[in-house]
């Protein structure tokens, strides 16, 4: 990913709070925010864009929003499929008419997907043919992964055997181009970096801190309605491999609507997700962005939230 510029002469300013789930970044990036006096909120988490799962996806409320203007939250039904490349795009319009407005934009996330797609840009791989991806998708993933192992070894390398998602894609790309998937990312093009000045700022509290909270948290959207929230998607009857419903917690707390578990045993299960999910993210977030990017690394209080944002703040309007 991009590194930040040094300077914002010509470029307008973007703030970046980034990190795993239940890091705090909401709570930030208001305060950031406020900080500014003219700022808006942007989403940058996959889950977070679909109006089904407010609580599920840890989306802000009214109240945790304080009057701020909170962008591109809630605006994907449920049966579409959103993904980073439309994310993007969208992000593109509205940081620019945030700068047209003459307010600074806050990006607040933890889809790191979403992130470089924006920034970096896309790999302009071809569509891939549908008997392909239907072969492809077909495949149990042990299948598939040795299939991956054999066309693009860098690529079943980097990839966690069971991960059936982006196997299959590494797979469907390199059946249906001839070209790994790798090589096309080689080719990105459409990212913003160069034409903003990036304040970044990672968010990578202490692990057993964030575990808590992740816990906590999971407890307090059981007992505001995560389980009516749930009972109204399967009502639906969507289509199962849509995003909205693989979105941690949503798998957990159907299973428990269909009868499969108890209510303890889909909270447990959920907290079992998140905790990994949150895991990911931060080995992501360690290792990804470049290493000028800013890191805090303790727990959050008010009393930090309000330092660093302040910090932050001063670095938008000073360059």
């Amino acid at each position: 990913m991009a590194s930040p510029s040094s300077s914002f002469t010509h470029r307008p300013p973007v703030a970046l709070i980034a990190g795993p789930t239940a890091s705090g970044k909401s709570a930030l990036a208001v305060a950031l925010a406020q900080a500014l006096g003219d700022a808006e909120v942007v989403n940058a988490d996959a889950s977070q864009v679909y109006a089904d799962i407010p609580l599920l996806s840890a989306r802000p409320d009214a109240a945790e929003m304080a009057g701020i203007p909170h962008r591109l939250f809630g605006h994907v039904d449920g049966g579409s499929a959103h993904n980073a490349a439309r994310w993007a795009e969208e992000a593109r319009r509205t940081l620019s008419h945030a700068h047209a407005a003459g307010k600074v934009p806050i990006l607040v996330g933890g889809t790191g997907l979403y992130l470089r797609t924006l920034l970096d840009g896309i790999a302009p791989v071809p569509e891939i043919d549908p008997d392909i991806r239907e072969a492809v998708r077909a495949l149990p993933v042990a299948d598939a992964y040795a299939a991956l192992a054999e066309a693009d070894p860098a690529a079943a390398a980097r990839l966690n055997p069971a991960d059936t998602t982006r196997i299959a894609r590494a797979l469907e790309v390199v059946r249906a181009t001839g070209r790994t998937l790798a090589a096309w990312q080689q080719d990105r093009g459409g990212g913003i970096a160069g034409d903003i000045a990036l304040v970044p700022l990672i968010l990578l509290p202490p692990r057993d801190w964030l575990r808590e909270r992740c816990d906590t948290r999971l407890v307090r959207m059981f007992d505001g309605g995560a389980i009516d929230e749930v009972t109204a998607l399967l009502a639906r009857g969507l289509d199962p491999d849509l995003p909205v419903m693989r979105a941690i917690g949503v798998p957990q707390v159907a299973a428990h609507v269909r009868g499969e578990s108890s209510r303890e045993a889909a909270l447990k299960a959920a907290q079992a997700a998140t905790r990994q999910y949150a895991k990911r993210q931060y080995t992501w977030f360690r290792h990804q962005p470049p290493a000028g990017w800013l890191r805090h690394e303790e727990s959050l209080s008010v009393d930090s939230i309000n330092q660093i944002a302040i910090l932050l703040r001063d670095r938008l309007l000073t360059g």
